[in-house]
């Protein structure tokens, strides 16, 4: 028995008043920045208002609880069997919600321990790789390829109504396409296109449905290219 507790006393890990609060000071400033990032990358703070606060505060719990186990073992097994009776009801549905709970989770434990390099540095990083991981994805789903399908009566014109159309709105286009109706001079046309602006799909639209000879103009997202 007292070898067991003078192993116990070895791997307590005792904090002053003024480590305690440091490190509180360093989970709060890092929450705060995990929350920065948080909205730069998704884009809905306001959305989100609850979850973001629910960051700052994880990251603040987390430095507690690294703080009152500290190394010891009885403290940490009381704590497993503690947290074992908690029920979370919410689902997380964004895995990029759920990558910024983890977030919260391991700074919250560099903080815990008095690692505010650690906890301070981590963040930076981390915030700044998912900022630019964001960025490409947002460059490479606004080169997204569409299909475009259309029907267009052919006249005497030396151009088709809808090509001033393409090049207005479009980035560049393909025509993969072509089928004929005959005695009706009635052209089915396909495309591969990539617009200038995502937003402007519905006036791409508008715009071929109310050019000369163009019937039927319509506009898929070609999954194979999303």
């Amino acid at each position: 028995m007292t070898n067991f507790q003078d192993l116990q006393g070895l791997l307590t890990l005792s904090l002053s008043i003024d480590q305690v609060v440091k490190n509180m000071v360093v989970a709060l400033a890092c929450g705060l920045l995990i929350a920065l990032f948080y909205g730069w990358i998704t884009g809905r703070p306001a959305h989100s208002r609850t979850f973001v606060s629910s960051l700052i505060a994880l990251s603040l719990i987390t430095a507690v609880v690294i703080m009152v186990v500290g190394n010891n073992l009885a403290r940490a097994f009381g704590l497993v069997g503690a947290m074992s009776i908690v029920r979370f009801r919410t689902a997380v549905k964004d895995v990029q919600d759920i990558v910024f709970i983890f977030f919260s989770l391991a700074i919250g434990m560099a903080a815990g321990v008095g690692l505010a390099a650690v906890a301070f540095i981590g963040t930076t990083v981390i915030g700044l790789v998912l900022t630019a991981i964001s960025h490409i994805q947002l460059s490479v789903q606004q080169q997204r390829e569409y299909l475009l399908q259309l029907s267009y009566q052919t006249s005497d014109s030396d151009q088709a109504s809808y090509l001033p159309l393409l090049e207005q709105y479009c980035r560049r286009h393909q025509l993969i396409n072509v089928k004929s109706f005959g005695e009706d001079d009635l052209l089915d046309l396909s495309f591969y296109i990539r617009l200038r602006d995502q937003d402007r799909s519905n006036e791409l639209i508008s715009a071929l449905s109310r050019a000369e000879g163009v019937q039927n103009a319509n506009l898929f997202l070609d999954e194979e290219y999303s």
